[in-house]
């Protein structure tokens, strides 16, 4: 009798484990493919379906899901072992992987603690004030430098606030998620801005050329683009005090705790100064050796110079890493390789061109319906620059002004809001440990709502008059 109550009772709890998995066997063993979809691209889209409705309701942990999501397609017989596992580690989950690090070893140094003071000083006290500077700050910097380097810096910073605010942060759960937010939000709207914002930004311009639409140089783009920046910062601010209402309305007790620590720890001395330089040489060469050595092996040396010089030690780095994180982030880029390999995504891109063919007659208005929907739609599923790629030549190649296409992709391709796995700086934010699967989706649907919406309001007002 007790065996078949725990039966029970952990069938009620895995429920939603089971119903994926007779849902995944229902679509493999009696669905039969379309004829216009290879047997693979139909189980890559099976494996996606399932670990989508896991990552939703979450009934095993996040690093389980992406094992799932790894051995299935083994087990289905899309790629062989030693394939799966190539395109599961490379430079972007090794970007990830150092970021991390990289963060373990700035919070270890107090410098997190510094960063956070200096934001107060430039906010002030008011909680809502401190989350419209993060969300600020994030974004203007990953305009420049990419959202996954702005999130792992800037996440150790909001840690410390949440750290004094309260010792159980899952007291303070709004304001842990309204700061936590703020940055992967910030840090995504942002990186539209400017070419150097994103991969797929470059992606696009590479396009624009080889389509023979011309070039557009980095300020032409910034004039573009940058307008819809500025206007989702306060909005994203908005949402976020709306989706998750802080527990404080001032931080001043945390100001004061944060104060008197740094007060403590004296002027910054020379291993924080050493720190401090590593990590501009690893932002560096972000910025300027990327596209030759690769973000995540200039990540990856940073964590070395920080290791030889004695500034952590790698029991540290390896107790405080989320590597489940890092597991999570390589699954769902070699599910997104998959999608591209097998032919899935093309196909989906097919289908939603042809459907919508039906009910739209106007061409231009069918290539911004099918640019914004189905890049958005995507960008949930792949990665941003992995869309971009499937994407982009679709539909460029539908007609029309090339150039305007390409900045209507190329931005929805940052509406990566809801999943912890659906951009980077979800992705980072989510390996605090702090902020759950749903609570992506509470905020997602409404920066959906306005990214369409901001997005819509700049082509028709903004970019007439350029």
């Amino acid at each position: 009798m007790t065996i078949y109550i725990d039966v029970l009772f952990w069938m009620r709890q895995k429920r939603w484990f089971l119903i994926a998995i007779a849902y995944g066997l229902v679509m493999h063993f009696g669905v039969t493919p379309p004829v216009d979809l290879n047997p693979a691209a139909f189980d890559a889209l099976i494996i996606i379906s399932m670990a989508l409705i896991l990552i939703i309701t979450e009934p095993l942990p996040l690093p389980a899901i992406a094992m799932f999501m790894l051995f299935m397609q083994v087990v289905l017989g899309i790629d062989t072992a030693n394939n799966v596992a190539s395109s599961f580690m490379n430079d972007a989950v090794f970007f990830i992987m150092g970021s991390l690090m990289l963060a373990v070893a700035i919070v270890s140094q107090g410098l997190d603690k510094r960063l956070a003071l200096a934001i107060i000083y430039l906010t002030g006290h008011k909680t809502w004030r401190i989350i419209a500077g993060f969300t600020a700050i994030s974004a203007i910097l990953a305009s420049f430098i990419g959202e996954h380097t702005v999130a792992a810096m800037m996440m150790p910073v909001g840690l410390t606030l949440v750290r004094y605010a309260h010792k159980d942060p899952k007291k303070v759960a709004g304001l842990t998620a309204a700061l936590l937010f703020s940055i992967a939000y910030g840090a995504t709207v942002g990186s539209i801005g400017t070419p150097s914002g994103g991969g797929r930004n470059v992606i696009m311009m590479n396009y624009w050329a080889e389509f023979g639409a011309g070039s557009v140089t980095y300020l032409e783009w910034i004039k573009y683009v940058y307008p819809m920046v500025l206007i989702q910062i306060p909005f994203t601010v908005l949402i976020l005090l709306w989706t998750f209402k802080p527990e404080q309305n001032n931080l001043d007790s945390a100001v004061r705790k944060l104060v008197i620590d740094v007060a403590h720890a004296g002027k910054i001395k020379g291993r924080e100064w050493l720190a401090i330089f590593l990590f501009i040489l690893v932002f560096l060469g972000w910025v300027f050796l990327s596209e030759d050595f690769g973000l995540g092996i200039i990540a990856l040396l940073g964590v070395f110079l920080y290791l030889a010089f004695g500034l952590v030690e790698w029991q540290e780095l390896n107790r405080k890493t989320n590597w489940g994180v890092i597991l999570l982030f390589g699954a769902a880029i070699s599910i997104g390789i998959q999608m591209n390999d097998t032919g899935a995504a093309q196909w989906i891109a097919q289908v939603i061109i042809h459907n919508l063919s039906k009910v739209i007659d106007n061409p231009a208005v069918l290539q911004g319906s099918v640019s914004v929907l189905l890049t958005g739609i995507m960008s949930n599923i792949l990665s941003s620059s992995a869309t971009v790629a499937v994407v982009g030549p679709i539909v460029l190649d539908l007609g029309g002004d090339k150039i305007l296409i390409g900045y209507a992709t190329a931005i929805a391709s940052a509406f990566g809001y809801f999943t912890a796995v659906a951009a980077p700086a979800c992705t980072i934010i989510y390996s605090s440990g702090l902020v759950k699967s749903k609570d992506f989706l509470r905020a997602g649907w409404k920066m959906g709502f306005l990214s369409l919406v901001s997005l819509l309001g700049l082509s028709l007002l903004w970019w007439p008059l350029l």
